[in-house]
């Protein structure tokens, strides 16, 4: 490669570039699900083991800690259901509405933050490949056009630019494999977590509307 040609030189470095971004993202990511999955299970332990709803918010909003994931959207949730609770004249039904709308949103945003970068890792797994078919035209058209300028041609004369050529291709599906099984995999993730986050908001509202009624 210190001997090809400089549009392929390019390439590959662009490609290279690609490929160490990738992986910065998968392992952050990695890192982001382990974490989103751990704090899942903790907190639905907590939860279905019959802790007062009163004390799980109150240690949700403690300052000293940043919540996420289902911890989050049941923070939305209560603090929305208690505050519409303390005003009069609101019904049972309103104060469910009103939870279930604030766990939405809250649900939007930590799926957004699941999926923050995997497009970047989409386009890169998408467009690694044809990069590289670049690399290979331009080392082709190289080697056709120095054979131009030779009254014979040989196999020493066209193997350095067949190789460069060849070599781009291959850089190019190094960098766009792993990109590609990375999404894929994190893509299955973030929809396995967020049929969790579902879910559990589906029971909670249950649990408040139960709530709501026998406080009526």
């Amino acid at each position: 490669m210190l001997h090809a040609s400089l549009p392929v030189q390019l390439i590959v470095l662009l490609m290279l570039a690609g490929s160490v971004l990738s992986w910065v993202i998968i392992f952050r990511k990695n890192r982001v699900f382990s974490q989103a999955n751990q704090e899942a299970d903790e907190f639905e332990d907590r939860f279905w083991s019959g802790a007062d709803l009163t004390q799980l918010y109150r240690a949700a909003t403690d300052r000293n800690r940043v919540v996420s994931g289902l911890e989050a959207i049941f923070e939305a949730g209560f603090r929305e259901y208690a505050r519409l609770r303390q005003k009069k004249g609101v019904d049972g039904r309103t104060q469910l509405e009103g939870a279930q709308r604030a766990m939405r949103a809250t649900f939007a945003r930590e799926v957004d933050r699941l999926e923050h970068n995997l497009e970047l890792l989409a386009n890169i797994g998408s467009t690694a490949p044809y990069v590289g078919l670049v690399g290979t035209v331009f080392g082709i058209m190289v080697t056709m056009h120095g054979l131009s300028t030779t009254e014979s041609a040989s196999i020493a004369a066209v193997a350095p630019g067949i190789s460069e050529a060849l070599f781009a291709t291959a850089i190019g599906l190094f960098v766009a494999i792993p990109a590609v099984w990375a999404y894929n995999r994190f893509a299955t993730r973030v929809e396995r977590l967020s049929v969790r986050y579902e879910t559990f908001a589906e029971e909670f509202s249950s649990i408040l509307q139960r709530q709501s009624h026998v406080e009526e």
